[in-house]
């Protein structure tokens, strides 16, 4: 199968282009800027301007659509783009869009998260047969919060907030699943095997720092605090990942802070 994979130089994209090529397809790798990787078809294009578009989507069989710009231009390239991508992907001939998502667009709220749900219904209104997969937080981001948390000494957050850590190997093993099985239709959620409370992962991540200070509880105020709170941020869907907070910690623990 061969399969373009936008977004392929960012933290999930990083990840699943090594593992879907080991695992047999045929990669078209897209990025803003030229990559690099062995067994790899790499390509620029441009979501914001549709520059490159045509020509990247051109010949494959399926994409996978993980790129994204949570911190500036995301209306532009989240959901025009993905419109954009959707078009020209139509016009090529793709049979199968597999978008990324994060568990919650519907219900925190949260510019970033609305407009990823805004992008699902453009994938969703598109011409392209399509799946969405709705990850929770990877572990890397749960601990760059904790980081900037901390910033000021003590651990401040809300301890009530509820998380679901999974390994982005394991969302790449997910998708590859979906690109074999062909469009659903539908949006399925994938997390980790755990829930943790934000105490919960704060004092871990700080036993594997071996720090000692403190947790300074602050409640997160109005609907996005009850959000949070309610497990908005979590799933009861199966299947799951399997690799734990603990596992995570231990395997970072190792390396400088």
């Amino acid at each position: 199968m061969r399969v373009l994979v936008t977004g392929a130089t960012g933290r999930l994209g990083r990840v699943a282009v090594p593992r879907l090529r080991d695992e047999g397809f045929t990669l078209r790798a897209v990025s803003r800027r030229p990559g690099a990787g062995e067994g790899v078809e790499w390509m620029t294009a441009d979501l914001a301007s549709g520059a490159g578009l045509a020509e990247v989507v051109a010949g494959m069989d399926a994409i996978l659509h993980l790129a994204s710009s949570p911190k500036r231009h995301t209306h532009e390239i989240d959901v025009l783009g993905t419109r954009r991508l959707t078009v020209a992907a139509g016009h090529a001939g793709v049979r199968h869009l597999v978008y990324v998502s994060i568990v919650g667009v519907d219900r925190v709220p949260l510019g970033y998260y609305r407009h990823k749900l805004a992008a699902e219904q453009v994938v969703a209104a598109g011409e392209v047969p399509w799946s969405v997969l709705r990850a929770t937080q990877f572990p890397g981001f749960l601990a760059e919060l904790l980081a900037g948390a901390s910033r000021l000494g003590p651990v401040v957050g809300d301890p009530a907030v509820l998380a679901q850590p999974v390994d982005p190997g394991e969302v790449a093993d997910r998708l590859a699943v979906l690109l074999r099985a062909g469009p659903s239709h539908r949006v399925e959620d994938f997390g980790g095997p755990e829930v943790l409370r934000f105490d919960e992962a704060a004092r871990a991540w700080l036993a594997a720092r071996r720090s000692r200070r403190p947790l300074l509880p602050v409640r997160i105020p109005g609907r996005l605090g009850r959000e949070l709170r309610a497990g908005a941020l979590t799933t009861t869907a199966t299947p799951t990942g399997t690799r734990t907070w603990a596992d995570h910690l231990a395997e970072k623990g190792r390396a400088p802070a």
